[in-house]
Order: C-alpha cells, then structure tokens, then sequence
C-alpha cells in the first residue's frame, strides 16, 4: 500500500518571498544574524543565529531545524533531493505545511495576503515539480477577507489538498461565525480544514513567550477540538473534512470524556463516533498508546506525520517505517493509517 507523511514541512528562505509584486516590496521580511550575546542552542543542540524580522517583530528561524534533513531538501532549493529522501524514507506523498507560520506573524491585512500570496505561489511552483507526490496546505488571509474565496481557489488548482489554519486565528477561537465563510468556500471547494499545532494569536502566544510549547502550542490545538465539537460547528458544514495535526493522539479519551459530561448535563447525549460523525482526522504518534485510543475513535480517522524538516517532540523522521513494525497492530490498521485514512481526509487519487 502507498504510504502518506500526513505532516511534513518546508522550511522558508527568501526564495519563498521572492513572489512579491513591486507594490508590497516594503513587506519583505529580512534575515538576520545574532553576531553577539549569549549563545542560543536550537532544539538538536546546534548553534542558533538566524532570525526572520518581520513588521519590526523578531521571530527563530533555526531553532526548529531538523538537521537530519538536507537543507536543499527541507529549504525545497532542490525538489528532486526532497523525492529522493521520501525514497529511501518509504514516504510516496508528503503534505506541506509551513513552518514560519506556525506563530502569528501578520497583523494588518495588506502584509497578512502579501507574504500568504507569496508563500502559496512558492508552494504551488513546489508542487509543479514533485510529480504530485508533493501536496500541500493552502495558507488563507484571514485579514484580508475579500482573497480569501481567491486563494483558495489558486491553491485547489495548483496541488492543495488542504487549508491550513491554527487553533486560534484573529484572535479568536475557531468555533467562530467569523470563519463561516472560510468553512463555506473550503466546503465548496472539496479542501479539508487542517489545525496545526501552533498559534495564531498575538495575545496568547506572547504571553506563554517564556513557557513551554506545550502550553502555547499543544493544549491550545486540544482546547479547539474541544470547542469546535462543543460548539457543533463541523455539524454545520456537513461536507467539510477537518484535521487535527501534530498534537498526537493520547489526548483523545480525556477530551472525549469531558465533552461527554458536558452534554449529559446539558441534556444531550454525546455521539459515539465523534470523530466519524464530524468528519474529523487527527495524527497519531507511535509513542501514543493506540490500542487505547482506538478504543475510543476507532480505526478509521487516525493519520500519521513525521514532522519532516523540524527537530520538536512530535519529530520523528522514521515514524511511518515505525509503525508498519508493531506488533501489536493488524496490517490492515496500519494501512488504514498510513493510507486509506489520509487519502480520505485530503482527497487524494
């Protein structure tokens, strides 16, 4: 069976802005390097230097790197180096995300669809030359809301199989009205909404700036599961796939739980299937304890992702190869999980 990296990444250059009309110039974001100081380490220990300054506002650009991946790879300054790797990974198709957007980093409407054109026309220039074994997530301009149907459109017709979002956008959670129309013209346009671990929100990320990421970025992408099916939002877009990413799975039971005494006290009854029922996909990690899991979901709305290009705790390059070696798990599961599932959230061939 094909096998799916259901999250992987690209890691922006200036290559990515180099899409810019002469008009937006002036939002050009620079790198800079630390030439002075204590010394930073990223997250494989290596030295850290280079930052992006955007909009006057300093954001890592290496602390993140997963130095396991060539840099012509995992930057995509050579698409053929990124193919041979899945090669020897076993991976046939990745999907892309963005790394430099995990955070917030627009906080006006003309930069917000400046640098979202950009990168959208890199990634679809990506896609051009992977042999449709590249796919990716489509970044919408949620600050410029007249572009949105126009992005969307743009990317479902140069290999987006996805919209990327992050649990909390324009400051406010995704239950919102405020992202109806998104959720309308995602529908429409037969692209799933995926939540990436990360945040959106000025607000919330600045003030967990000196936590751990796993307060700013992973209970944050829990709390929108909860308050999206709370809500009953994804019941209010019946055609729409949404994806929960890279946060694992061992969250499940406890959301589940909570959301099942909620209703009960409010005099409903939580479905059985939550996940089938609101067309909802989220990753697992081999770490994850999913004979438990599936317990709770079943077996047929968990995908997998290798975190391609980052060095985080949810990277792990030979995660999909992992998989297909427990024991504990049918191979049929398995190839639900690495195939059959994520083809059904992403709408592939």
């Amino acid at each position: 069976m094909p096998t799916v990296d259901a999250d992987a990444h690209v890691i922006e250059s200036m290559a990515t802005w180099s899409y810019l009309s002469e008009e937006e110039a002036g939002f050009l974001p620079i790198i800079t390097e630390q030439v002075s100081g204590a010394e930073l380490h990223n997250r494989d220990g290596h030295l850290q230097r280079e930052f992006w300054v955007i909009n006057g506002r300093v954001h890592n650009r290496d602390r993140n790197l997963g130095t396991n991946t060539p840099i012509d790879s995992r930057e995509m300054r050579e698409v053929d180096a990124r193919l041979k790797h899945m090669d020897e990974l076993g991976v046939d198709v990745q999907v892309l995300f963005p790394t430099l957007m995990l955070r917030p980093i627009a906080d006006n409407a003309a930069l917000d669809y400046a640098l979202v054109r950009s990168y959208n026309r890199w990634l679809a220039d990506i896609w051009k030359q992977g042999n449709g074994r590249l796919r990716w997530a489509v970044v919408p301009p949620l600050l410029a809301q007249d572009k949105l149907r126009d992005e969307l459109t743009f990317g479902k017709e140069n290999g987006a199989c996805a919209v990327f979002m992050r649990p909390l956008e324009c400051e406010r959670p995704l239950s919102d009205k405020h992202f109806y129309p998104l959720y309308e013209a995602a529908q429409e346009l037969d692209l799933p909404i995926c939540i990436h671990l990360g945040n959106g929100s000025f607000d919330v990320h600045d003030f967990y700036q000196r936590d751990t990421t796993f307060t700013k970025f992973k209970l944050i992408v829990v709390g929108c599961f909860h308050s999206l099916v709370l809500s009953g939002t994804p019941a209010k877009f019946p055609g729409l796939r949404w994806g929960i990413i890279e946060a694992g799975a061992d969250w499940l039971p406890f959301a589940l739980n909570d959301l099942r005494q909620r209703t009960f006290r409010e005099g409903k009854r939580l479905a059985e299937r939550v996940l089938a029922d609101n067309n909802i996909y989220v990753t697992c990690e081999v770490a994850d304890d999913l004979a438990h899991v599936m317990e709770w979901v079943g077996e047929d709305n968990l995908i997998m992702g290798t975190d391609y290009g980052h060095a985080d705790f949810s990277s792990h390059i030979d995660q999909l190869a992992r998989l297909r070696q427990k024991a504990d798990l049918s191979p049929e599961v398995i190839d639900k999980i690495l195939w059959d599932n994520p083809r059904t959230l992403y709408g592939l061939d």
